[in-house]
């Protein structure tokens, strides 16, 4: 079984800061690279941003370079997507995803694993 549990979503004014967490069982988080998507109302699901299993290299969409982060902490088995500069365009389900193995990847299909999502809503 693996397990991903989103946190930390909620409202926030535009300009402002959230932080995500994703938190899975020990095996997994040593096991797997981890990522961000995002769905908005009547779109596809995207990618955001993932980082590999070392986390010694991390990868963001062009729409959110310079304003989210994402980060993994070993110790504690949990993945974070720090959200600054937040504007209208981020509102959205967020979804933490986890794949087998150590290097980034970008797409949906390359991913087995699946949060249920946390909202996030971003008032003008």
């Amino acid at each position: 079984q693996v397990q991903l549990v989103e946190s930390g979503g909620g409202l926030v004014q535009a300009g402002g800061s959230l932080r995500l967490s994703c938190a899975t069982s020990r095996r997994t988080f040593s096991t797997h690279t981890m990522g961000w998507f995002r769905q908005a109302p009547g779109k596809e699901r995207e990618f955001v941003a993932a980082i590999s299993w070392s986390g010694s290299s991390t990868y963001g969409a062009d729409s959110v370079k310079g304003r989210f982060t994402i980060s993994r902490d070993n110790a504690k088995n949990t993945v974070y997507l720090q959200m600054n500069s937040l504007n209208p365009g981020d509102t959205a389900v967020y979804y933490c995803a986890a794949r087998y193995g150590s290097s980034i990847a970008r797409q949906i299909h390359e991913y087995a694993y699946w949060g249920q999502g946390t909202q996030v809503t971003v008032s003008s």
